[in-house]
C-alpha cells in the first residue's frame, strides 16, 4: 500500500502502482479501470490525489479517457504495416542531416524483466536485463531522451562511459548486426522525468517513438522509448516505390 512516512508524494506512489497494473497486465489492453471513487476508497485518499496520479499515465499514454464511460488501458498496436523497416540510428539520423550527435548523460541499470519487457524481450520473466538511459542532442542543443532495455549478456558492459558512442556502433563491435525493426510514433505530454532530463514544459511537444529491434539469427531483442522536443527535432523518412 502507500507510504505516508516519505516525502515521495502520494499520487506517486499511485501511479508507480497503477503503472504496475498495466506492465504485468494485471489490467489488461483496452479494459476499464477502477473509478476514481473506487480507487479513493481503495488507497484512502482524496479524489484529487487519485486524479493526479491517472493524469500521470495520461499523460505517458498508458491511459486515455473516454466521457461518460470511464479511464481506459491504451492498447499498443504492433501492427507490421505501421512500421519503418531501415534500422537506423540517432547517429546516423544527425549525420544525414549533417549534424554531429551527442552524449550529454548515460546511465546503465542492471534489473529484472517485468512481464511486459519479458514479452517485449522474448525472455521469461525475472530474468536479468540490462536497462540504459541516456540524454543525446546535436552539440549545440539537447532535445532527446532514449531508455533502451535489452536481455543481459555477460559481454555488455555495465559502464556508463562506454554508452557515450553510437549504440548501434557499439552493438557492432560485439558482432551484432540488427537487421529487423518496427516502430510506432506519436505525441505525448511531457512527463515530471521529462521536463527534468530536458529542460521543458509541461505544455512543450514532445515526439515519442517506441522501437522494437531485433537479430533473431543471435537471439538479440532490443526495446527503446525515444522522447524528442517536438520544437528541436524533426523526423524524416525516405520511400522508395
Amino acid at each position: 500500500m502507500l507510504n505516508n512516512d516519505t516525502a515521495y508524494p502520494l499520487y506517486a506512489q499511485i501511479a508507480d502502482q497503477l503503472r504496475l497494473n498495466i506492465q504485468t497486465e494485471k489490467w489488461k489492453e483496452s479494459q476499464r479501470i477502477p473509478t476514481e471513487m473506487e480507487l479513493c476508497e481503495y488507497y484512502h485518499v482524496s479524489r484529487i490525489t487519485v486524479r493526479k496520479a491517472i493524469d500521470e499515465l495520461v499523460r505517458e499514454n498508458l491511459l486515455y479517457r473516454e466521457r461518460a464511460k470511464g479511464t481506459f488501458v491504451k492498447a499498443m498496436t504492433l501492427n507490421k504495416d505501421e512500421y519503418a523497416t531501415i534500422v537506423k540510428g540517432f547517429t546516423q539520423e544527425l549525420q544525414e542531416q549533417g549534424k554531429n550527435a551527442m552524449t550529454v548523460f548515460a546511465e546503465v541499470e542492471h534489473s529484472h524483466a517485468d512481464q511486459r519487457l519479458a514479452k517485449f524481450l522474448n525472455i521469461k520473466v525475472g530474468e536479468e536485463i540490462l536497462i540504459l538511459k541516456r540524454v543525446r542532442g546535436d552539440g549545440n542543443d539537447v532535445f532527446a531522451y532514449f531508455k533502451t532495455y535489452l536481455a543481459y549478456k555477460k559481454e555488455y558492459s555495465l559502464k556508463s562511459r562506454d554508452y557515450y558512442g553510437s549504440f548501434y556502433d557499439y552493438l557492432r563491435s560485439l558482432g551484432i548486426v540488427v537487421n529487423q525493426e518496427r516502430e510506432y510514433i506519436e505525441a505525448v505530454s511531457a512527463t515530471k522525468e521529462l521536463k527534468k532530463l530536458l529542460k521543458v514544459k509541461e505544455s512543450d511537444p514532445i515526439l515519442k517513438r517506441v522501437r522494437f529491434t531485433s537479430q533473431k539469427t543471435e537471439d538479440f531483442y532490443e526495446y527503446t522509448e525515444c522522447f524528442y522536443v517536438g520544437s528541436k527535432y524533426r523526423f524524416y523518412l525516405d520511400f522508395d516505390n
